[in-house]
């Protein structure tokens, strides 16, 4: 691909890097510190790939990145939808289509997230598949990065095709009503197929939950179609103990990402728990 010096994936890598403050992505900022944007290594850490392949991005060593990666480089980067549809073609990828489902975080939705302070929130796409989470939702509910990316969802941690232990919570988590929270979140992905018919990681999810979960069969047939806004759950945290927590979903406009919050009742014994969840942290740091 021939570009305008100073304009090729690699410099434009360096460039988006260097504009975004540390406090933006909810870093530490040091008194020593000289980069004004991001390191290397942050952005290695926040994008989940190797200080060395952003190296060699940047060098232009290494110029074919998945659009796995890509899509994980525009969300540490905070870009807006043009300039990932940019990085895309940098990289000589096709930019996510209408009617496809994108895991892109708006630069807008990052401020609200990194104005939260210490509240426990994770970030889901249209389909339920995790794409950010904090620290303080990995302290609450258990780390998820040890889990595969394509297995961080929702939808196949509630409706599980196997014996295997839940990827997204490492610890148990009840609901009022567990009937309620399944058939909302059946019928939250059935509001999803027609807003993005021609999703394949969409279809692709409920054709292996029809085939490998009743339950999820049963209530997929009834044809109900609903959005999940809120819950009432309750963590069995190994360290503090049972901890209730308000579960609010707020929904950023045509793209459905999901911004999921838990909160307890303000003065509450279960907010004294939630807050001593967050002082012990999770086992490993856990920003994404």
């Amino acid at each position: 691909m021939t570009t305008t010096s100073g304009a090729g994936l690699g410099a434009m890598i360096r460039t988006w890097r260097d504009r975004l403050p540390p406090a933006a992505a909810a870093l530490p900022v040091g008194r020593a510190r000289r980069a004004t944007g991001l390191r290397r290594e942050e952005l290695a850490d926040l994008a989940g790939v190797s200080v060395d392949y952003v190296v060699r991005l940047e060098q232009g060593r290494a110029t074919t990145p998945s659009a796995q990666v890509v899509a994980a480089l525009a969300r540490a980067l905070q870009l807006s939808s043009a300039e990932r549809d940019h990085l895309h073609r940098l990289a000589g990828l096709v930019p996510p289509a209408d009617g496809t489902i994108s895991d892109h975080i708006p630069p807008g939705v990052h401020r609200v997230l990194s104005r939260l302070g210490d509240v426990a929130v994770a970030v889901f796409a249209a389909d339920w598949h995790l794409i950010w989470w904090n620290r303080s939702w990995a302290a609450l509910l258990g780390d998820p990065s040890p889990s595969p990316p394509r297995l961080r969802n929702f939808a196949r941690d509630r409706f599980p095709l196997d014996a295997g232990p839940p990827r997204l919570a490492r610890w148990p988590v009840s609901e009022r009503d567990t009937d309620a929270t399944d058939a909302v979140i059946v019928s939250d992905l059935r509001r999803a197929t027609g807003r993005f018919p021609r999703d394949a990681r969409l279809a692709e999810l409920i054709g292996e939950l029809r085939a490998g979960n009743a339950r999820f069969a049963e209530l997929w047939a009834t044809g109900a179609v609903a959005a999940h806004r809120e819950d009432h759950k309750t963590i069995e945290h190994p360290s503090v103990g049972p901890v209730e927590v308000d579960c609010d979903v707020l929904t950023d406009g045509d793209s459905e990402i999901k911004l999921v919050i838990m909160t307890a009742v303000p003065g509450s014994a279960d907010e004294t728990r939630l807050r001593l969840a967050g002082i012990a942290g999770p086992p490993v740091a856990a920003d994404r």
